[in-house]
């Protein structure tokens, strides 16, 4: 609970001064009434807060662990500022046990709890604060914590299936770049010297991986200077709307990696609007939500068109099949789901349907990757090898 430091005078007395614990300031001044003070000044004791230069991260478990408990708390019948204090005292991720402080100290203020949790959206993004608001007007705030655990959870699930498929290329890739960087370094030299002090003629292959060597030894420090600066142009291309949008079209575009992360982008959009619908947000609220958290520029413009469309009077279907950005099973359906009255159920059945269509990618990807991944790494490493053992094998036959 905060403190705070007053300053006033008893009646009929001189002038006094302390400090308060409690949940707001309107609660110091009700209770200096009841001693007969007369507040002249209050404010709030700020707390000394340690200097942390790394604050850990809240992760999306932490976060789907904390929605579940409090869930279950509210559907017990605490009260909601017990539960936050509750959950507070045992996190132990620091970040998030300041945070849910915060929260709790606001809520017992006099804020609702989706007002206390928009002032950190970093922890707490738009969609579930918006979620938190339709519970606590709807009255079935638990239901809605259930909902946002799940989806939270499922949402990870998914990101986790991606970045699996991206790993292992990722580090294949990483170790052919250091295995050849130790053979142009530090091996190739070492022949070449034995080969200028035999007088050899090396062959074509042998010659032009010795010049690779020294143009690498020579310009490494450019080399990677190039590559800083070129990874600093993308993040800098990557931030403006232009970039963003041909990036992320590049990428759906991509032979393999686009198909996996087109059906990642329709996963992630049905299933988050499902959850948003079946928690009473309003579906216009709900389209302009699920494109700020889409991940991907090309759905973000093909949903807020649709979302355009639809404050016109169009249904949803129409305007996301003339966009060519989600396959026309996906329009179909959710057609079907408006028709019918269901469209939520529909989009949840769509969202289990891709998530199955992205773990087969997933296996399939890393099934096709690994030998070509080993085919690579073995033949770059083969060629220098044999490149370097060829005028070993001309030395021996002249020998010979």
């Amino acid at each position: 609970m905060p403190a705070f430091k007053w300053e006033g005078k008893v009646y009929g007395g001189g002038a006094q001064s302390g400090t308060m614990e409690a949940a707001n300031e309107a609660v110091v001044r009700s209770q200096l009434r009841h001693q007969r003070i007369i507040p002249s000044k209050i404010s709030k004791v700020r707390e000394k807060k340690p200097i942390t230069i790394f604050k850990p991260k809240v992760k999306a478990k932490n976060l789907a662990i904390f929605t579940r408990q409090l869930a279950t708390m509210v559907d017990a019948g605490l009260p909601l500022v017990q539960s936050l204090d509750i959950l507070a005292d045992q996190e132990e991720n620091p970040t998030l046990k300041e945070t849910l402080t915060s929260v709790k100290d606001d809520v017992e203020g006099g804020l609702t709890f989706a007002a206390a949790l928009k002032k950190h959206p970093k922890i707490f993004n738009a969609l579930f604060a918006n979620m938190v608001v339709a519970g606590e007007e709807a009255g079935t705030l638990d239901i809605i914590l259930n909902r946002l655990a799940g989806f939270i959870e499922k949402a990870e699930a998914l990101r986790r299936k991606v970045k699996s498929a991206m790993m292992y290329p990722a580090i294949v890739t990483f170790v052919a770049v250091v295995v050849v960087g130790i053979l142009m370094v530090f091996v190739i030299p070492t022949f070449e010297k034995m080969f200028r002090e035999a007088h050899q003629q090396l062959p074509g292959l042998t010659q032009f991986v010795v010049d690779m060597s020294k143009f690498i030894r020579t310009h490494i420090l450019i080399a990677i200077g190039v590559l800083i600066a070129l990874f600093l142009l993308f993040r800098y291309i990557r931030k403006t709307e232009k970039g963003k949008r041909a990036i992320d079209g590049f990428l759906l575009k991509l032979p393999v990696f686009g198909i996996l992360l087109r059906k990642v982008a329709v996963a992630r959009f049905t299933r988050t609007l499902s959850t948003l619908m079946t928690s009473g947000v309003p579906i216009l609220d709900g389209l302009n939500l699920v494109a700020k958290t889409s991940g991907n520029k090309v759905i973000e413009d093909a949903v807020m068109a649709a979302r355009e469309n639809i404050s016109s009077g169009e249904n949803i279907a129409e305007p996301l099949a003339r966009s060519k950005v989600f396959p026309p099973m996906v329009t179909r359906m959710i057609s079907v789901g408006e028709n019918t009255g269901a469209l939520d159920q529909m989009l949840n059945k769509i969202a289990d349907f891709y998530e199955d269509e992205v773990d087969t990618a997933v296996a399939g990807l890393t099934s096709m990757l690994e030998p070509l991944m080993i085919v690579f790494l073995g033949g770059v490493v083969g060629t220098i090898v044999i490149a370097m053992y060829l005028p070993i094998f001309n030395m021996a036959n002249a020998i010979g």
